[in-house]
């Protein structure tokens, strides 16, 4: 017979035999084993730029309270003022960052409208207004960020 004999072990050493265990488990492979598909991208872009828009509106609002509150000249003048006086490539990032996203989000927005009818609900419909969307995106992005 052999004797069974348990050992205190302190906190650390039951860490330590934790860290131990966990090197030796298998990682979950999460979204390393997806392959990347237009629905998975565009939905995840979908939620970014309304997150980005969102933020930029809060901030803008919260801005524009904070500067009546403090009596700073804070209004669209100046910010009018301040943009003119960039140099033309800042400009031109600058409207393409607000633009692209606008865009995006708006047209997605009606793709989710027309499957809210019922519609484009097949894996072809859904890749064909994916598509359509993303041309959409890049035809009127550009002309709001060039014109």
């Amino acid at each position: 017979m052999r004797s069974i004999s348990t050992v205190k072990a302190s906190h650390e050493q039951e860490q330590e035999v934790l860290v131990a265990q966990r090197k030796n488990r298998p990682t979950s492979p999460h979204l390393t084993i997806y392959q990347l598909q237009l629905t998975m991208v565009m939905s995840g872009l979908h939620r970014v730029t309304g997150v980005f828009m969102a933020s930029g509106f809060y901030a803008l609002t919260c801005g524009y309270a904070a500067a009546s509150i403090l009596s700073i000249p804070f209004d669209a003048a100046t910010l009018v003022g301040a943009f003119a006086g960039l140099p033309v490539a800042v400009k031109l990032a600058a409207k393409a960052a607000m633009a692209y996203p606008f865009v995006y989000h708006a047209f997605n927005g009606v793709r989710h409208i027309i499957w809210d009818f019922g519609k484009e609900l097949t894996i072809k419909g859904v890749y064909r207004t994916g598509y359509v969307v993303t041309a959409l995106t890049a035809i009127f992005g550009s002309y709001l960020t060039f014109f």
